[in-house]
């Protein structure tokens, strides 16, 4: 699960935030969290859904980056439904490759010395969890502050809570203008002027726009979606409307009570006017469009929200609709797509109004969809569009974690999960999210027992992300499924066990063995006509082989490049070209192997992959050492030593770079001297990564 790295986020207009005209009010908040975030190292911001918080989170961090040296990392956690994917979820936002089984410890290592803040927005759902992870990190680290959000406090002693009121409205007797600054009118003002451009508070106007300021308690929310509908009213007929709708006795002051619960009823009934001004298809859409956490494409909505009464063909201009009402945000671009998305509390409405027959309905196509979804976007292929793949399939992870729920949450659907998960492999890797990844296949192994081909590609699932992570649990997956897969018959199972296996060998130390047995299942998977799996098995030799056995895994680089290139697999021939690079180092020729990262390099600066270019950068410092070129190599060994504690990991953990690290930091520094050498390490961990990588492409 990888997030995007943030520093003070600049985000696109969000209609239904007020964004798309600017930030509205909120001056004494901004200013209370600054001055509360001076003297505490926990400030949650509490208050009920749709006042704001998230926005003024979101505020404060623009504004803020320069007070911490590290800057600051925001964590968006209504899309994260398992207490268990809160730790990966925050590895991600700040860049660590999820490579452990031992997160929290990792988190804590890599913010030891940090000066960062950190943004926990929406913990709500997950209280405990968050609770928990916070804790842990104030108590391992020593200048880490969080900044949360959420509709309770956590609860974490020294924590200090900030309730986020709602915006100012207007006083009865306000003069028209005292009328126009009062932040609720603001923000209403804004909105309206993108329907009924030129809109302004006037004499006419003023005290019907102050009424339904105060109607709606001066919650931002609730302003949004009252204000979409003067496409179709006037402001005294839409204050009138508002009246009929919101007296009601469950709203009245003496049964609602004062503050929070009021609060929190007003806003409750705006959202059943603006659910009850939608037309009927309207209304099934915006239910069954709450089932995407992470947002959605038409493609999708057209291809699993239709049914029980809503047409395929009508999807579209229903989307529009619910657009034009300020349901659905508008397309934000994805790729060569666009996606609409729902802000938590209108996700969190929708999901409570889906009656139970069509929610049961919707599940099964939405397993069925995601099911053929990640197998379509497979990146373990020896094919183009790979890289396109990757992107596409990222932003729908969200999406993949409800089906993966769903599956998980009734025995006989468990193996549709498992069978998610185990293909999604190569995309928990990609993304260094390999902890969240052998989640969900734990998850899945522990639902389904037994003697099944689902289950034993499960096992070579995991063991496979354990071996990467340098689990010892991989070669009890191994052994497992290789007793699984000889007990089943079945060759496809059989082979790749034996690929596993051939891994588990290497990782221990058997070189000869597990070449062996690697070699043997790239045969079988060639005599089932499976190209895929034969790549992913030369992929797996050459690279956990180069060391112990560089000839031979230089062999299988060299033929895993040259079929990527007969099929146009850029994705996978990248991998292929820095296996062959390291195979090349060992074999002493480090011109070839410079030649090889700097191909690399570049790909994987395009594609952001941030795991590549910390191995690439690490190995071109010692090419440069090579060469002679020693103040070089301490610069590109600052530069990745940067980018190691991003991804929160070592050169010395790995035991095909371990001994070259070594050898390169101790010549450099024997040929600059000391202070020569830390000088130019240090100038190296300077450069921001775009520089860093420029450098290392440098003509040597």
């Amino acid at each position: 699960m990888k997030a995007t790295i943030r520093n003070a986020p600049e985000r696109q207009a969000d209609p239904q935030q007020g964004e798309a005209c600017g930030f509205v009010g909120r001056r004494h908040e901004i200013s209370q969290v600054r001055r509360l975030l001076a003297t505490t190292r926990l400030l949650t911001l509490t208050g009920v859904g749709g006042v704001g918080k998230t926005r003024l989170a979101r505020r404060v961090s623009e504004l803020l980056p320069r007070r911490y040296r590290d800057g600051v990392r925001l964590v968006e956690l209504a899309t994260i439904d398992d207490e268990d994917l809160l730790a990966p979820a925050v590895a991600a936002a700040l860049g660590i490759q999820d490579r452990t089984p031992d997160l929290a410890a990792l988190l804590i290592e890599h913010l030891a010395d940090k000066q960062l803040l950190l943004v926990l927005d929406n913990c709500e759902h997950l209280l405990g969890a968050c609770a928990r992870l916070v804790q842990q990190l104030l108590r391992g680290t020593v200048r880490l502050q969080i900044l949360a959000t959420s509709r309770q406090s956590l609860g974490v002693y020294g924590e200090r809570v900030l309730p986020v009121p709602s915006l100012p409205t207007p006083q009865p007797g306000d003069s028209t203008r005292d009328i126009a600054r009062r932040d609720a009118v603001r923000l209403f003002v804004e909105r309206a002027a993108t329907i009924r451009p030129g809109f302004l508070v006037d004499a006419a106007n003023a005290q019907a726009i102050a009424r339904l300021a105060r109607r709606l308690d001066g919650i931002p929310l609730a302003i949004e979606l009252a204000a979409v509908r003067l496409r179709a009213t006037s402001v005294e007929d839409l204050v009138n409307e508002l009246d009929e709708r919101l007296e009601t006795p469950a709203l009245s002051a003496g049964e609602a009570g004062p503050g929070t619960l009021a609060r929190h009823q007003t806003l409750r009934a705006t959202m059943d006017w603006s659910f009850g001004l939608c037309s009927c298809g309207e209304r099934q859409l915006w239910e069954r469009l709450s089932m995407f956490p992470g947002g959605v494409d038409v493609e999708t909505a057209e291809a699993v929200c239709p049914g029980q009464g809503l047409a395929r063909e009508d999807v579209l201009d229903l989307m529009m609709g619910l657009v034009d009402k300020s349901i659905l945000c508008g397309a934000e671009p994805h790729g060569a797509g666009a996606r609409h998305r729902m802000l938590e509390t209108i996700r969190a409405y929708g999901r409570e109004q889906m009656p139970a027959a069509e929610a049961e309905a919707l599940r099964e196509r939405y397993i069925d969809h995601y099911r053929r979804l990640v197998e379509r976007l497979r990146v373990d292929r020896v094919e183009p569009g790979q890289t396109d793949h990757y992107l596409r399939l990222k932003p729908e992870l969200p999406n993949v974690r409800v089906a993966l729920d769903l599956c998980f949450a009734r025995p006989g659907d468990a193996p549709a999960g498992l069978e998610i998960a185990s293909v999604l492999w190569a995309g928990w890797l990609l993304s260094g999210a390999l902890g969240e990844g052998r989640h969900w296949l734990k998850r899945g192994l522990a639902l389904v027992p037994g003697s099944s081909v689902i289950r034993a590609m499960g096992l070579w699932a995991d063991g496979l992300l354990a071996h990467y992570q340098g689990d010892p649990a991989g070669a009890a997956d191994a052994r497992e499924c290789l007793v699984l897969a000889r007990r089943l018959g079945d060759e496809t199972a059989l082979a790749f066990a034996l690929q596993l296996s051939g891994v588990a060998a290497l990782c221990a130390g058997d070189a000869e063995g597990g070449l062996t047995l690697l070699e043997e299942a790239r045969t079988r998977h060639w005599a089932r006509g499976d190209i895929h799996a034969a790549a992913v098995t030369l992929y797996l030799a050459a690279l956990f082989g180069a060391m112990m056995s560089p000839d031979r895994a230089a062999g299988y680089g060299d033929e895993l490049v040259t079929l990527c290139e007969n099929r146009d697999a850029s994705l996978f021939r990248a991998y292929a070209l820095y296996a062959v690079g390291m195979a090349r180092w060992e074999q002493g020729d480090w011109q070839e192997t410079e030649a090889k990262m700097r191909e690399v390099a570049a790909f994987w600066a395009a594609a952001d992959d941030r795991w590549g270019l910390t191995q690439c950068l690490e190995v071109l410092a010692w090419t440069a050492g090579a060469r002679g070129r020693h103040e070089r190599a301490a610069r590109l060994l600052g530069a990745a030593h940067l980018l190691w504690e991003a991804v929160a990991s070592s050169p010395m953990r790995l035991r095909y770079q371990a001994r070259s690290h070594q050898e390169c930091a101790e010549r450099a520094r024997r040929a600059l001297g000391a202070q020569a050498f830390t000088a130019a390490f240090r100038d190296g961990t300077r450069r921001e990564l775009f520089r860093a990588v420029a450098y290392a492409l440098e003509e040597p």
